[in-house]
């Protein structure tokens, strides 16, 4: 059981980051997984033949399924903005010896491949190797769908966001994992691999993720701070009309309108005026004037998320489209490539 004593300076500087790096790792350990998580199945079909060009066998080797991850994929989250490239350049100057000792954990017990080895003989140029060939992952499996990722994990923040000025600090972390439990001024969390360890804590920052689903990742190496990998609210929307179905009826369309009704299937998961434009191929002032009747009709809801304005489907535009899918009266779904 790990412990952080939470100090009153806590309800002051408790922040919500991304971490595109965590997310990159976390989808190669799923990757690895001899019976990967279920929701990510539409995912998983879909990228597993786009990965040809990509050095898979190395970044597999560095990111096996297992009690631990290596930490140098891993690093403190920072913001809001924080993009793959910055992430990448701080990765590129880590040591050897530390990218050495992170990996010789994650492999404790077990042969080291072949890969590794090979990482490990490239001395000074290993991180950059690993830089290469995340990058090429990345631009294959990640982000043709960064999108949707990013409006599940904009989604959680909102929401969580809202509990906490509700609620406050407990309340925000109520539901955030079974393994965390809050008790007064002790964060606990159940992590039998760890040893039992009680750290004072004045900053806590809280990092949504897609991939790290189910798992809850810590990170707790800078003295005073922690951090928590949690899988955000919603995770099993993300990947909702990536595997389009044949169609061969349009009654959603009919009673909405082609270009509406299309709109209305894409906001599974929040997306912004110009995502949604983008995505379409029509212009944002268009999608705009789409958004607002189905605001007005009570099938979108809108909010504001930094410098854009997200859209979600409704409970009651999310049950149409579960009718139209589930082709119940004939009717079938708009999926979304």
């Amino acid at each position: 059981m790990i412990e952080f004593k939470l100090s009153v300076d806590v309800l002051g500087n408790t922040r919500f980051a991304f971490s595109p790096l965590a997310e990159v790792s976390s989808s190669l350990r799923l990757l690895g997984e001899p019976q990967p998580a279920h929701l990510h199945t539409p995912w998983l079909r879909r990228v597993r033949d786009q990965l040809g060009d990509v050095d898979l066998e190395l970044l597999l080797a560095i990111t096996p399924p297992g009690k631990w991850a290596p930490a140098f994929l891993y690093p403190r989250a920072t913001g809001a903005t924080t993009t793959l490239e910055q992430q990448l350049n701080a990765l590129a100057q880590v040591s050897p010896a530390k990218v050495r000792e992170n990996l010789e954990l994650v492999w404790s017990g077990r042969p080291l491949p072949r890969p590794v080895r090979e990482l490990f003989d490239a001395g000074e140029r290993g991180p950059a190797m690993i830089c290469e060939a995340i990058w090429a992952y990345w631009d294959a499996a990640i982000a043709p769908y960064r999108v949707r990722i990013c409006g599940v994990l904009e989604d959680d923040v909102s929401h969580r966001a809202g509990v906490s000025l509700s609620g406050g600090l407990f309340d925000l972390l109520n539901d955030l994992h079974p393994e965390v439990t809050l008790d007064g001024h002790t964060l606990s969390i159940d992590k039998p691999q760890h040893a039992d360890a009680t750290y004072p804590g004045a900053v806590l920052t809280l990092v949504p993720s897609v991939f790290t689903w189910p798992r809850l990742l810590i990170n707790h190496e800078d003295s005073g701070e922690f951090e928590l990998t949690y899988a955000a609210r919603g995770v099993g929307r993300v990947w909702e009309g990536v595997e389009p179905e044949e169609r061969t009826e349009d009654r959603l369309g009919a009673l909405l309108g082609h270009t509406r009704a299309a709109i209305l299937a894409m906001l599974s998961v929040p997306m912004s005026t110009t995502q949604v434009a983008r995505d379409l191929g029509q212009s944002p002032g268009s999608v705009s004037q789409h958004l607002a009747i189905l605001r007005d009709s009570g099938m979108v809801v809108s909010w504001r998320s930094g410098r854009s304005v997200l859209y979600r489907q409704t409970p009651l535009a999310a049950s149409l489209v579960a009718v139209s899918t589930s082709g119940i009266g004939g009717s079938q779904a708009f999926g979304r490539g």
